[in-house]
């Protein structure tokens, strides 16, 4: 071999070794990367005072979800629609296995120990949800009442099951990400208005009765104006808000305390300054106290004081807006609006439904959990327990995200090879 034939020959198998990801969008995937970093170095911020080392953990689980989210985008994703089934059938066996020999912590029997980990099942439930729903969806599309309760029938068994943990958060994420996948499906809006409108309604029955009838007045007319044979329609919608504010108060009571306190107290933390309102009044101090641009990293006295209990999780973002400020709340909220401006972009470029319907399962999931948990730690939402995508700790969100990002880039790097 010559010396001009070496170069070339290293050339070639260097093109042919990074040729499987060359079609990747490395916006997504260095903008999820700067989130993940970002999150390491406002967990290592907030355990400064304790001898915790979840920063290190944060950056080798993120570094392990990179590697799964490469291989994953590589695979042809298409080949799931032949084994949704099976995701489907492991998703719930896993939720099984929580309910059975689970480990409780704060209040929800969540977490399955292995050796000395805990793993969380019920985020990468998420993940089963979102394939399974993309593969009924693209074979039939959500046009009819019958795809939409077939759909919702798929749901309800991992609900369910998470709902028995009890998990909250996780519940109302899978909710989300139905309604969302359901709506790209082509549901009528109205159903959708429908689906949640006994929730809206047992909660209004019990705020302001006003608010009340004008909200069932206003579903009859949905139902009216959406559902076959209208007479019918209106008289279904109005039943069905009817009988949930009345039962408003029996669901109320099926609540855990500590439930019922983060779903009321946002409203009036000072009412428990010192309990359950404790959480918002602090991280609210602490956001405020940062100013525009922050107190710098490790210099809030909110966070180094741990002021803020689990800042480290839930209420990472406090930290982030003490001590980077409004602009470090900014940067954090425009990583996030391209995150899902390309997975926007992704879905609506995408060669078949099955790839379209992923990427939305996968951006109705992190808006959720971004609208939420954001809107907690400012006293605009309940606290649900819901992690920051790639900026709170916690092992199994964030390899759920990675691989949810993973699948997304599969659809992004196999788009022109479905070309026939």
């Amino acid at each position: 071999m010559t010396m001009l034939q070496k170069p070339l020959l290293t050339r070639f198998r260097w093109k042919a070794l990074v040729a499987p990801w060359q079609e990747l969008d490395w916006l997504l995937l260095l903008t999820v990367i700067g989130l993940t970093i970002l999150g390491s170095l406002a967990i290592r911020s907030t355990e400064l005072s304790q001898d915790f080392n979840s920063w290190v953990q944060h950056l080798v689980i993120g570094g392990i979800g990179l590697v799964l989210a490469l291989a994953i985008a590589r695979w042809r994703y298409d080949i799931l629609t032949e084994w949704y089934w099976f995701i489907y059938a492991i998703t719930n066996v896993t939720l099984l296995i929580v309910i059975f020999i689970g480990t409780t912590a704060n209040g929800a029997q969540s977490w399955v120990t292995i050796g000395s980990f805990n793993v969380q099942p019920s985020e990468f439930a998420k993940v089963g949800m979102i394939i399974t729903l993309a593969a009924l969806l693209q074979e039939r599309t959500a046009s009819t009442l019958l795809a939409v309760f077939k759909a919702l029938a798929i749901t309800s068994v991992p609900w369910v099951l998470i709902m028995l943990q009890p998990d909250l958060g996780t519940g109302l994420v899978f909710g989300a990400i139905t309604l969302g996948m359901l709506y790209w499906a082509n549901a009528n809006p109205g159903w959708l208005v429908l689906l949640v409108s006994p929730l809206v309604a047992a909660i209004l029955y019990g705020v302001f009765l006003p608010a009340w009838f004008a909200w069932v007045a206003l579903m009859i007319y949905v139902g009216w104006r959406t559902l076959p044979w209208p007479l019918y329609g209106a008289f279904f919608a109005a039943t069905i808000n009817l009988i949930a504010g009345g039962l408003g108060h029996v669901f109320w009571g099926l609540l855990k305390d500590y439930q019922r306190d983060r779903l009321t107290l946002f409203l009036d933390p000072d009412k428990d300054p010192l309990g359950g309102g404790y959480h918002l009044i602090q991280s609210r101090i602490a956001i405020g106290a940062g100013g525009l641009w922050g107190r710098g990293l490790s210099h809030g006295t909110q966070t180094q004081l741990s002021f803020i209990p689990e800042q480290h999780t839930d209420f990472i973002f406090s930290a982030i807006g003490e001590e980077l400020g409004f602009v470090g709340c900014l940067l954090v909220l425009v990583l996030f609006w391209l995150v899902c401006l390309r997975l926007v972009i992704i879905a609506q470029n995408s060669k078949d439904n099955f790839g379209s319907l992923l990427a939305i399962g996968v951006l109705s999931m992190i808006v959720f959990q971004v609208l939420v948990n954001i809107g907690m730690t400012i006293g605009l939402a309940p606290v649900t327990g819901i992690p920051l995508p790639w900026l709170s700790y916690g092992r199994s969100s964030l390899l759920t995200n990675f691989i949810a990002i993973g699948l997304v880039e599969s659809v992004y790097n196999n788009r022109q090879r479905l070309r026939f």
